[in-house]
């Protein structure tokens, strides 16, 4: 790196450094008892008890300043990747042997068959119309993630899974299989013993499963006989893909960028992808650039979101979240129905015969005793925090009241159900 450039890379994180010391010196410690629970002159915290004014002012400052020079500073090698530098899937398709009968059942899985008839004819063993009971074989789908720039006898893991009726993989062999990748080219061979981390045991009363048993994988099973060509240092111009696109970040990268290259090097096209044109300085060099690239700090931004998983009750919520004033009345209806069978017996000397009569009763709770409450216009993302748990309600309650919030227009972020 010249001179120069590093002189101005050094004064910029020197004049960083000055920033966020005035703003900590700036913000006074919340009051509380003298003595080493309280802040240090740096600072920094000196002890693990603090008073309770203490602690709500901290997390204050953790919700309402989050934005701040030291605490969501991130480094370009975090939020974005070189367009290119990625890993390709490979698969294949091979067999399993040395099952202790739990491979596949060869009536139930004919290409388990097929594939077994096929090996043994090129070695040499002809079993065609002969009738095969073998239970010590299975089908299996091999999968891999091809690295970057990975070179010729480079190993590799592997994940084997079952694909047919298999109880279990456990001290199966996998034999030689191809791994090809999208364009049917063979990129890598796979073959060796299968761990797996699940087990199956069963009797003629009970069965007991731990785990996937038919899943297992073979660390450094893969062995690597084709490369994929792709020249870094010829490039004469860089892309980085955002891995969250945003506006906002793509700008903050490229403004980094050019500041520490000097000139207007990078240049934001779109939400996810700043061009970077290669200086004559780095022609030839480009791992050198990178290196010094990718440990350049800046803030990301994102967009508000609430993040809904309806199956397990998970709501996440980002720290720009807001809510405007409105009030919400919350309430269940639950229907309950329960079945008490009586039986009809008729008289002793009647011609009737003995029915069993059904007898259901209903019961309607409209809980209608909950009242109107007010959530408060929320400026921090712990106020509105604060403000839905003092609605007394669990996450699933929460999932409907933030739709109805939403559709009301109360919320000014986007919800994403997964």
């Amino acid at each position: 790196m010249p001179r120069p450039f590093r002189l101005r890379h050094l004064l910029t994180s020197l004049a960083a450094l000055l920033l966020a010391g005035a703003a900590m010196a700036a913000d006074p410690a919340p009051a509380g008892p003298a003595g080493p629970a309280g802040r240090s002159g740096n600072g920094t915290n000196n002890g693990p008890a603090r008073s309770g004014a203490a602690e709500a002012g901290a997390t204050r400052t953790a919700f309402a300043g989050s934005g701040g020079m030291g605490t969501a500073l991130s480094r370009i090698k975090d939020l974005a990747s070189v367009e290119g530098v990625r890993s390709n899937q490979i698969l294949g398709y091979g067999i399993v042997v040395g099952l202790n009968g739990t491979g596949d059942t060869l009536n139930n899985a004919p290409f388990t068959k097929q594939s077994l008839t096929a090996m043994l004819e090129r070695l040499g063993v002809n079993t065609r119309g002969a009738s095969m009971r073998t239970a010590n074989v299975a089908a299996v789908m091999i999968t891999a993630n091809l690295p970057p720039f990975a070179v010729q006898g480079t190993r590799l893991d592997v994940t084997v899974s079952a694909l047919g009726d298999a109880k279990s993989l456990q001290g199966g062999t996998l034999l030689a299989t191809p791994l090809l990748g999208a364009d049917g080219e063979v990129y890598a061979v796979s073959q060796g013993p299968v761990a797996i981390s699940g087990f199956s045991a069963e009797a003629e009363a009970a069965k007991i499963t731990r785990g996937v048993p038919t899943v297992g994988r073979i660390a450094n099973g893969g062995l690597i006989e084709r490369e994929i060509d792709f020249a870094l240092n010829k490039l004469k111009t860089l892309r980085l893909s955002l891995r969250n696109p945003d506006l906002t970040t793509a700008r903050r990268i490229a403004a980094a960028i050019n500041d520490f290259i000097g000139g207007d090097a990078a240049e934001p096209t779109d939400p996810s992808t700043v061009v970077l044109q290669i200086p004559a300085r780095f022609q030839g060099n480009m791992i050198r650039m990178l290196t010094d690239i990718e440990q350049l700090r800046v803030e990301p931004d994102q967009g508000a979101r609430v993040v809904i998983d309806e199956r397990s009750g998970i709501i996440v919520m980002g720290k720009d979240v807001r809510v405007s004033t409105v009030a919400v009345a919350q309430g269940n209806l639950t229907v309950t129905i329960s079945e008490e069978p009586q039986v009809s017996q008729p008289n002793e000397f009647g011609n009737g015969r003995t029915v069993v009569v059904p007898r259901s009763n209903v019961k309607v709770d409209t809980e209608g005793t909950n009242k109107l409450a007010l959530v408060k216009e929320s400026v921090t993302l712990r106020e509105l925090v604060d403000g839905l748990n003092a609605l007394g309600l669990g996450p699933r309650d929460l999932l409907s009241i933030l739709q109805a919030i939403k559709a009301a227009g109360a919320l000014q972020a986007d919800i994403e159900v997964m």
